[in-house]
């Protein structure tokens, strides 16, 4: 079952009944010539964040001076803004947000004079918007979304009035679409996605008519593609992934035809490539990476030759570097890093050489940035 599952994860914290899920897995944007590429895991068991240099030409990663820096109690969840300037982390232990500075020499990061800034109750997952200027945080226990301001001078946060916001029961998981013009929330206990619309003044949110939009058995991942178009929600408990086509205008969401989409054993983290080809699933218990091309027109999902592949061991987070060119995978248990070569015809993955890479005790999120 689910619940027993997640007990191995977040321990006492957590309250009877809850579920799970992994951050957005949301990049940066696009590559220069000049740019510097930077990884950074929240490491729940050591309450810290390991960051790494990424190789623009291997993909492999190089620990940071000074690494792992300190985070809140439990860290679940690391994002950055797409500026590549600041680093958030969700501290679940501690119902808080942990606010870094990016050094654009070094990669390393520097907390944000008033940091750690207040959340919900277990704070789980934590976004950016595509804009940079706000950040939305699914609080678990509470089952809400807080909403904070970024200053774009400092990154400190400030939370947006009418913040929280209700969503559905056990909220795991928030994105927002690459527009800037909606959220999603996916509610482990409810087996549901509340839908949102932000004011693009003040970040508020509005729900969308028609949300909270049914899902599969504990979602506990969303994530939208790069196009806009889709969300697509990995099922932990029933094993699959619901995909949805965006009503531009609305917001609101629509199954695709096909859905849900198989997707092997406890699906717990899903994300999307940069150049909105292929979709990509963490599986926790078989410990695999399912792999997947899009139908640009129908968004529905069909497995690449050779998935799932493997070369992970209780995978709990994917994401892609900014390029997509790499996958990039947290591992519970152990803890470390997996990283992997992207074909950029198949989609097909192939393990770095001298991957996995070494991080904190239960590495649970990972996220890269182009700086």
């Amino acid at each position: 079952m689910r619940k027993n599952f997640l007990y191995s994860l977040v321990g006492i914290f957590i309250l009877a009944g809850i579920l799970s899920c992994s951050n957005d897995g949301s990049t940066s944007s696009s590559t220069t010539s000049s740019s510097k590429y930077f990884a950074y895991v929240a490491n729940q068991g050591s309450h810290n964040v390991s960051a790494y240099t990424i190789s623009s030409t291997t993909g492999a990663l190089t620990e940071i001076t000074g690494s792992p820096f300190s985070a809140g109690s439990i860290p679940r969840s690391v994002t950055a803004d797409p500026t590549g300037k600041f680093v958030y982390v969700a501290n679940g232990g501690s119902n808080n947000i942990s606010a870094y500075t990016i050094s654009s020499t070094t990669g390393a990061v520097t907390e944000i004079s008033g940091s750690p800034f207040s959340a919900g109750s277990y704070p789980y997952s934590v976004t950016v918007d595509p804009t940079g200027k706000f950040v939305y945080v699914a609080n678990t226990n509470s089952n809400n979304v807080s909403a904070y301001t970024i200053s774009s001078t400092t990154g400190a946060l400030t939370e947006i009035s009418g913040s929280p916001f209700s969503a559905g029961s056990h909220s795991y998981s928030v994105t927002v679409d690459p527009t800037g013009k909606f959220v999603y929330v996916a509610n482990g206990a409810s087996n549901n996605v509340s839908a949102y619309t932000i004011d693009s003044t003040t970040g508020a949110l509005t729900e969308i008519s028609g949300s909270p939009f049914s899902a599969g058995t504990s979602p506990g991942s969303v994530t939208a593609d790069p196009t806009g178009k889709y969300v697509y929600v990995a099922n932990t408990n029933s094993n699959n992934v619901s995909a949805y086509t965006i009503d531009s205008t609305t917001g609101a969401l629509t199954e695709i035809s096909g859905s849900p989409f198989s997707a092997g054993t406890s699906p717990y983290s899903v994300t999307a490539d940069p150049t909105g080809k292929f979709i990509y699933v963490a599986n926790y218990i078989p410990s695999y990476i399912s792999a997947y091309t899009i139908d640009s027109t129908t968004g529905a999902l069909t497995e690449i030759t050779g998935s799932p592949f493997s070369g992970v061991s209780n995978p709990v987070s994917v994401t892609t570097d900014p390029t997509g060119k790499f996958i990039y995978v947290a591992n519970y248990i152990p803890s470390y890093i997996s990283a992997y070569t992207i074909d950029s015809s198949t989609g097909a993955l192939t393990e770095i050489t001298d991957s996995p890479f070494t991080a904190g005790t239960k590495a649970i999120s990972v996220v890269t940035v182009k700086r």
